[in-house]
């Protein structure tokens, strides 16, 4: 089974090592065929404290670091 990648920006760097990633994703509505955006913030590793506010990023589904962590910025 493979891990999942998702592709984001960082909204937040001010934790050690943990980065906050906004995820954005479209779709089309089941039955008023409309395109909608939903967004999804998750907490990600960031063992070298190297990305800062704005960096698009891209981060996989990893072993439960801490009770929110799941994540791990590639």
């Amino acid at each position: 089974m493979s891990k999942k990648t998702l592709k984001g920006k960082v909204i937040r760097d001010k934790n050690d090592k943990t980065v906050i990633v906004l995820v954005k994703r479209k779709y089309s509505h089941p039955f008023f065929k409309k395109v909608i955006t939903s967004s999804k913030k998750y907490h990600a590793h960031d063992e070298k404290n190297k990305f800062k506010i704005g960096d698009k990023v891209k981060i996989i589904e990893s072993r439960p670091i801490s009770k929110k962590k799941k994540w791990m910025v590639i």
